[in-house]
């Protein structure tokens, strides 16, 4: 296939996409310049010398506007798969006070290291343990790369050590679930507006005296799943229902992902993650000072500076061994 045709052939299939069509009318403006600079060239003879230069210019700019068609196209497809929002679900699990005490510390983890990152965090629900900790909270992030670089932290996390209130040393088991949620720009998932429950609710909390007075909290319930999102961080109830659907979307998509990464996963040599939320990833040892990743099985020491946000070299192996699983395919 010639250059030429090949400029052809994506002009042609991106001749209605509304992400470069201004660069496909520059791109026929171009043309139009390019014809013209030819029938110059062809009629005057003083003037070839002036059209060849024309057409040296123009075909350098044909080169470059088909080349920011297809930066902007794959960057678009890249966020796409990997959107640069994401919603951080944590849930305490077995273990009771110390289970949320764990969720906790997970959640504050996940914040330094976006906070590292530049990324941008807000909490959009939470609820809290008596004693302390979290029972569950939803976290937005917004930040180039959230997602793609979070993706595979969705799972159990497990933590041994000794709660503060043990009295003769034991060490205790907890766990607490992570979940990261992609929230796409274009969601696949259609939701029936029969199958959805909403009820509203009194925010609570810090935020003024309008959160605690007007009913803007929000929570949807799709009955065909059970599956429940609340949302508490915007001012209006508007707001909060379309951030709490936009959840929702995710949730749901999350779920057919799932059955089918675990679908795939049968018949794959290795595998990071299923997404599954049910999947035991992680056991953080406080007494040997040691976190052990079991997918990758491999160990790290320093818990104290990775729950501060330093989750950069298990971040990374992780995308290195998901990248060298892919390429074996």
């Amino acid at each position: 296939m010639t250059e030429t045709d090949s400029r052809l052939k994506i002009l042609e299939k991106y001749a209605t996409d509304n992400r470069v069509g201004f660069l496909i009318q520059e791109y026929e403006r171009l043309e139009s310049e390019e014809h013209d600079a030819k029938e110059m060239g062809a009629v005057d003879p003083e003037m070839k010398e002036l059209a060849r230069e024309d057409l040296v210019r123009i075909e350098e700019a044909k080169k470059q506007t088909i080349l920011q068609i297809e930066q902007i196209v794959k960057v678009d497809e890249e966020e796409q798969k990997f959107p640069n929002e994401a919603v951080l679900e944590v849930r305490g699990g077995a273990g009771g006070e110390e289970a949320a005490l764990f969720a906790e510390e997970l959640a504050t983890m996940y914040t330094k290291f976006a906070e590292i990152q530049g990324w941008q965090t807000r909490i959009l629900s939470e609820s809290r343990a008596a004693m302390g900790g979290y029972k569950e909270v939803s976290i937005e992030i917004k930040g180039v790369g959230c997602y793609k670089k979070l993706r595979f932290e969705t799972g159990v996390h497990r933590v041994q050590r000794i709660p503060a209130t043990e009295k003769q040393g034991r060490i205790h088991t907890s766990t607490a679930s992570v979940a990261m949620l992609p929230v796409y720009k274009h969601v696949t998932i259609e939701i029936n507006p029969s199958d959805l429950e909403i009820d509203f609710s009194r925010s609570g909390g810090a935020g003024g005296q309008n959160v605690n007075k007007v009913e803007t909290a929000v929570r949807l319930t799709h009955t065909p799943t059970g599956v429940t999102v609340r949302c508490t961080a915007e001012r209006s109830q508007q707001k909060n229902r379309e951030k709490a659907y936009s959840i929702l979307a995710s949730r749901l998509q999350e779920m057919q992902d799932e059955a089918a990464a675990k679908k795939q996963s049968d018949t794959r040599s290795a595998q990071v993650g299923t997404n599954d939320r049910s999947e035991k990833i992680r056991t953080y040892n406080f007494p040997q000072d040691r976190i052990t990743d079991h997918r990758l099985k491999q160990s790290w020491s320093g818990i104290e500076k990775i729950l501060g946000g330093g989750i950069d070299a298990i971040l990374d192996e992780l995308a290195e061994v998901s990248q060298k699983d892919k390429d074996g395919d």
